[in-house]
């Protein structure tokens, strides 16, 4: 197993593990914590990720008796890690049969319906994702530098292990923690990118002062202080409504910051704030809830988590949005955004081809390399 992050431009490499923690089976759920704890408490780093699903085990309302066949928990235990992003990679691939997982009737029908549930009061925003499908040849790492060349993100990844490979072109910060120092960054509000030199230039003023788009991003930023304040303390918005741009669209976060025990654990801290509220909605729990009765597929690695976790507890994590899973010749992308009552199912939608414009757009070349 390896896992490579190179989040902020700061590459490391993760490689040769000296065990692996996994987890497919609910019933071994907790115990992996305590697994991550003795690890750290050896001088181990971990490197890894946690899955969506992994987040209906932090609450019992939630909580599937079923086992899985992908992991709910995958960390590599590492002594040493390289500041380097050192892995071979072959020239070449392809990527064929690209479909959707859903009709756009059927996505028609889940829109409305999580629109119902808005006007009853259960929630007020819905996280509602489907997967682009496809067939894939060739080298997944060639794949991950050509995603990343034509549209750098601030939080990429990959991760290479028998079985699978996770690229992960994620602009989105999860969980960033330096001593007691705890910072996320909730992504919400998408914009397209102007097609003349005037509409590109007022397209992220457009998304910043957009009504919709900030309604959306302040209910998710107030639901992470929430989170955050049930683990510490001094809980600050320092920065709200920042737009980036990147090659196909336009992008909004803020910014939210806490105060932490520095030994604070694995468990307590992923319990709180895990899956981040800017994937479910919001109220979160009952936002999940929804999410399981409605979406097709099990999420797997997209929208989880994926990074790492030093000896001394400081932590990094993307969440994995913008994310291809590969298995052999199979291969899935899920593609989400957030439903409030003004969205349409149309809106939505194109939204959602929009967001998997940078992965299609590459699937029109023949060969690629």
């Amino acid at each position: 197993m390896k896992v490579l992050t190179q989040f902020e431009r700061k590459p490391l490499l993760f490689a040769d593990p000296e065990f692996i923690i996994s987890c497919t089976d609910p019933a071994l759920f907790k115990s992996s914590f305590k697994e991550m704890e003795a690890a750290l408490s050896q001088g181990y780093y971990l490197a890894g990720f946690l899955s969506y699903e992994a987040g209906y085990y932090f609450e019992e309302k939630l909580y599937q008796d079923k086992q899985y066949d992908f992991p709910l928990i995958y960390l590599g235990a590492y002594k040493h890690l390289r500041k380097d992003k050192i892995i071979q990679t072959s020239p070449g691939y392809r990527l064929e049969n690209l479909r959707l997982n859903i009709t756009p009737e059927q996505y028609s029908l889940n829109i409305n319906t999580i629109r119902d549930y808005i006007a009853k009061g259960d929630v007020y925003q819905i996280t509602y994702c489907l997967k682009l499908l496809f067939d894939f040849y060739g080298d997944p790492l060639a794949l991950y530098y050509q995603l990343l060349r034509e549209q750098p993100v601030p939080y990429p990844a990959y991760i290479q292990t028998d079985e699978f490979q996770v690229l992960s072109l994620s602009p989105e910060l999860f969980i960033k923690k330096n001593s007691s120092h705890l910072v996320t960054k909730p992504m919400k509000g998408t914009w397209p990118r102007g097609n003349s030199i005037f509409s590109d230039f007022i397209a992220p003023l457009r998304l910043k002062y957009d009504r919709k788009n900030r309604a959306e991003n302040v209910m998710i930023a107030d639901l992470l202080r929430n989170d955050l304040g049930r683990l510490g303390a001094n809980i600050k918005a320092p920065t709200l409504f920042e737009v980036a741009r990147y090659k196909t669209l336009c992008q909004m976060t803020s910014t939210v910051t806490a105060k932490v025990k520095e030994d604070i654990s694995i468990y307590k801290l992923f319990s709180a704030i895990f899956p981040s509220g800017s994937v479910t909605g919001a109220p979160k729990i009952r936002a999940m809830g929804i999410i399981n009765e409605l979406e097709k597929d099990q999420r797997k690695i997209y929208t989880g988590a994926i990074g790492f976790i030093t000896p001394d507890k400081d932590m990094f994590f993307n969440i994995p949005i913008r994310t291809l899973l590969i298995k052999g010749k199979s291969a899935e992308m899920g593609i989400g955004g957030g439903i409030v009552w003004d969205s349409t199912p149309a809106g939505e939608w194109n939204e959602g081809l929009l967001k998997a414009k940078f992965l299609t757009d590459l699937a029109k070349m023949p060969f690629s390399s």
